[in-house]
């Protein structure tokens, strides 16, 4: 399949390699989001303009995150060590930076204007939300704020809070485009946002494994920078099992619907595959294909039992 970066003419695929569009699977949250809102709020017109306004603003929001820790990653040398001169052509046509195609000047001046239009996206879609709270107003600006920091001014992937972030604004993402909608979310809502949030986590653990070595050389403490391999392993092995587990308790203590485990069987089986990649087999990579996979089957399989739930 042709991706989206490749098709774009001139400056505009430029910058839509820099902000990494071909990867969308933050935007899930969103369906997601509006499978979990419930059948009486589906088509509400305040409900539909928020989560347009907002899914907007994410997409401008993840640009300035990932735009920040290429010119990061460029400056400190790591991206070159990670990316070498070895590296598919495809591969490296990902980091415009690397390639001299952008400038670090052009880069941080877009990455600065994506952080605005996002934070403007995402006010307008809390002034037009149904519900504006507190704590819904707060977990945005929080997702904003670690997203542009996180690898630029307090640098917090720099500072130990990769993983936490990777999950974090996930997690974060489905509770604020539910709490916009609702006020208020479910216990298995909450559930849900967790199990999204693993998702970028998951097949991100793997390609910090892959670059370990040039993390540690430029101070990025990772965990797979951090530790031994055989601990890296039993950490990934740890976040599979709590995956899991989290799946199976949901359903067990009346969380989720009796049949959620059964319903989320592929995706559990496709995880246990991920696992065996790239902690049995080596394939770094490969797993990390598989947990691109895992995520995306994952949120369809939230959004099924969603919509299955609210009918039955």
């Amino acid at each position: 399949m042709t991706a989206i970066t490749d098709v774009m003419p001139g400056r505009a695929g430029v910058y839509a390699r820099l902000a990494k569009l071909d990867v969308w699977d933050y935007y899930l949250a969103l369906p997601l989001a509006w499978s979990i809102i419930g059948p009486a709020a589906w088509a509400q017109p305040g409900v539909l303009g928020m989560l347009a306004l907002f899914g907007i603003g994410t997409v401008f929001v993840v640009a300035s995150a990932v735009t920040f820790d290429d010119v990061t990653g460029f400056i400190d040398g790591s991206d070159s060590a990670n990316y070498g001169p070895h590296a598919p052509a495809r591969k490296l046509a990902r980091k415009p930076l690397l390639t001299g195609e952008i400038t670090v000047v052009e880069a941080v001046r877009f990455g600065w204007c994506a952080a605005a239009a996002g934070a403007v996206f995402w006010a307008l879609a809390a002034l037009v939300a149904p519900f504006s709270l507190l704590w819904t107003i707060g977990l945005a600006t929080l997702c904003l704020v670690t997203a542009v920091q996180y690898s630029w001014g307090l640098k917090i992937s720099y500072r130990g809070w990769q993983e936490v972030f990777l999950a974090g604004f996930g997690i974060g993402l489905v509770l604020c485009a539910v709490g916009f909608a609702t006020g208020t979310v479910s216990g298995f809502g909450i559930v849900q946002a967790v199990l999204f949030g693993l998702g970028p986590l998951m097949f991100g653990v793997y390609s910090n494994t892959r670059d370990a070595a040039g993390d540690a050389a430029v101070g990025r403490p990772t965990v797979a920078a951090l530790t031994t391999e055989n601990e890296n392993r039993l950490f990934i092995a740890g976040l599979t099992v709590a995956e899991i587990a989290l799946i199976v308790a949901a359903a067990g203590l009346g969380a989720a619907p009796w049949w959620f485990s059964l319903v989320m069987l592929p995706a559990i089986v496709l995880r246990v595959a991920q696992l065996h990649r790239g902690i049995g087999l080596g394939d770094l990579l490969g797993a990390r294909t598989l947990g691109l996979r895992a995520h995306r089957l994952t949120t369809a399989l939230l959004i099924a039992v969603n919509l299955v739930g609210a009918w039955s």
